[in-house]
């Protein structure tokens, strides 16, 4: 499936049913009172967090959504039925945005969690309602109340335990499919990674899941490549996996470079957990351990080398 990440939708909530004037008309009771019954509620518009959704692709192509109004009220105090209420089913990590007023409506982040993006209508009241000792004939009653117009705008942000990040090639999609069951395409090309892959790294005690970002190049953070697009993902990921082609001529510069490019976009995010994997010890000569501050691996993802090593650590640090 395609993998999209930012859509906008139109939503109309639908309106309340308009209460009803009637009176009572029965025989042998010349003076019935007042039965008019009140309007239903128009339906409202939810969005709904599920699991299995990685993607916004659905609502690229279904992006209008009209929820039902309510029915109006009738005689002999019958209320009018109101309008079903529509789910809309997002991925979890979906942030909900206002076009017109740029104001922040929530999030969904659990399964099965909602959010009300569009309120119906309330339904109008009927004659029978507005009866006293001292009018008790009304002839007056409530329209209904129009329901919630709203051009909302939905952004993804995965969220995943583990973000692997690093430049094009440095082996983040084969270190992926070594941690996990995923198989993502893998070639020898820039940018092969196209959108984020997932994996779910199994053990004993808890399972990861781990997102594979596409490759980030220096001026990321300013909309070069592709890692503007995608460094969003990076914010709701709990760990952060530096991975580092060891074949490099400095591969401390590639680790700075990365560093850099998510500090212009968002330094809160250096405030994660983060490990550096420095990847294709297989090329290599002889291994040279840097200094670096943070927990260090050294690893072939194609043939193995290291990785029960990493595999042991997150599960201990998990």
């Amino acid at each position: 499936m395609k993998f999209v990440d930012k859509v906008v939708i139109n939503i109309e909530a639908g309106n309340g049913g308009d209460g009803c004037i009637s009176f009572r008309r029965e025989k042998f009771i010349p003076r019935g009172g007042p039965n008019g019954g009140n309007g239903g509620n128009g339906g409202s518009i939810y969005l709904i967090g599920k699991k299995s959704l990685q993607t916004l692709a659905d609502l690229e192509y279904k992006y209008r959504y009209k929820s039902e109004r309510g029915q109006h009220g009738k005689g002999s105090n019958k209320h009018g039925k109101s309008g079903d209420n529509i789910y809309i089913t997002v991925p979890l990590g979906t942030d909900i945005f206002d076009i017109e007023t740029d104001k922040y409506l929530g999030e969904i982040i659990e399964n099965g969690q909602t959010v009300l993006v569009a309120q119906g209508g309330k339904g109008g009241r009927g004659n029978a309602m507005f009866a006293t000792s001292t009018n008790q004939a009304p002839r007056i009653r409530e329209t209904g109340s129009e329901g919630e117009k709203r051009k909302i705008k939905l952004i993804l942000r995965l969220i995943a335990d583990i973000g692997l990040v690093g430049l094009p090639n440095t082996g983040k999609s084969t270190l992926l499919s070594k941690l996990t069951q995923a198989h993502p395409k893998i070639g020898d090309y820039p940018f092969t990674t196209l959108s984020p892959n997932l994996g779910v790294f199994k053990h004993d005690l808890a399972n990861f899941t781990v997102a594979d970002m596409p490759g980030i190049i220096q001026g990321a953070a300013q909309g070069r490549g592709l890692g503007l697009v995608f460094l969003r993902h990076i914010e709701r990921t709990k760990r952060i996996i530096y991975v580092i082609d060891a074949s490099q001529a400095k591969p401390l510069d590639d680790l700075k470079t990365l560093e850099n490019e998510i500090r212009a976009y968002n330094p809160e995010i250096l405030n994660k957990e983060q490990i550096v994997v420095f990847n294709k010890i297989d090329l290599v000569k002889k291994i040279k351990k840097y200094r670096v501050k943070l927990p260090a691996f050294y690893v072939s993802a194609l043939n193995g080398q290291g990785i029960e090593e990493l595999r042991l650590f997150l599960q201990q640090n998990k």
